[in-house]
């Protein structure tokens, strides 16, 4: 869990990754059929590793309105972040993207999921964290996003566009948000060490890689 990872994170560690570290961002979606076309605003739930990282990338992105961490895929009972850390609840750590489908597509976001908000190759885990609440996995809310999402998978399948197979689910289940600590944990602490050795890089790899999407 992060607070061990944390004991492991030295100094030098915290001066590496950056932009110069930038994924190269995956093909465009051949699939950009939006089930929003024409409405405001919709949602999209994704879950990629610490949802700390995935919110602050996404709260960067031209069109997206708000991002909101959580838990997804488990019941509401349980969706408490000690409880979904003991790995026994179902749920993974995911964000709720409230986006404009006239400035942004699901397609578009998809796009920036893959391409530097996750390492969708990695199975129950996304380092430096390991366990089923850390998978990557989408949670479509609707049968045209669900359709979308499964496109694309097949799309950078074939593409062979990462080194491994994708990993990355399609799933359903709920969300529900998480404790307010956790909301915009990356703006909030800027020199956290996690945020530091892992989420600014992220952000500079999106910004780098999407300069026209960026806010």
């Amino acid at each position: 869990m992060k607070q061990a990872i944390l004991a492991l994170i030295g100094s030098a560690a915290l001066l590496s990754g950056g932009a110069a570290n930038a994924e190269r961002a995956v093909p465009i979606p051949a699939a950009q059929k939006d089930a929003t076309a024409g409405a405001t605003p919709q949602v999209a739930v994704l879950a990629g590793g610490c949802f700390w990282g995935m919110e602050a990338v996404f709260e960067q992105v031209k069109g997206v309105k708000s991002v909101t961490a959580g838990y997804a895929g488990g019941t509401a009972n349980s969706a408490t972040y000690d409880q979904v850390s003991s790995e026994t609840t179902g749920h993974a750590e995911a964000i709720r993207i409230v986006y404009d489908p006239k400035l942004v597509s699901y397609g578009t976001l998809l796009r920036v999921y893959f391409s530097v908000a996750h390492d969708p190759t990695q199975v129950n885990g996304q380092t430096p964290d390991s366990g089923t609440s850390y998978r990557s996995a989408i949670f479509p809310q609707g049968p045209v996003q669900r359709a979308v999402a499964m496109a694309y998978i097949a799309q950078l399948d074939k593409a062979k566009a990462f080194r491994a197979p994708i990993a990355t689910k399609v799933e359903s289940g709920g969300f529900y948000p998480a404790e307010a600590y956790h909301q915009h944990f990356f703006q909030k602490n800027p020199n956290h060490p996690y945020i530091v050795r892992w989420d600014k890089p992220k952000v500079a790899a999106f910004r780098a890689a999407f300069p026209a999407l960026a806010s």
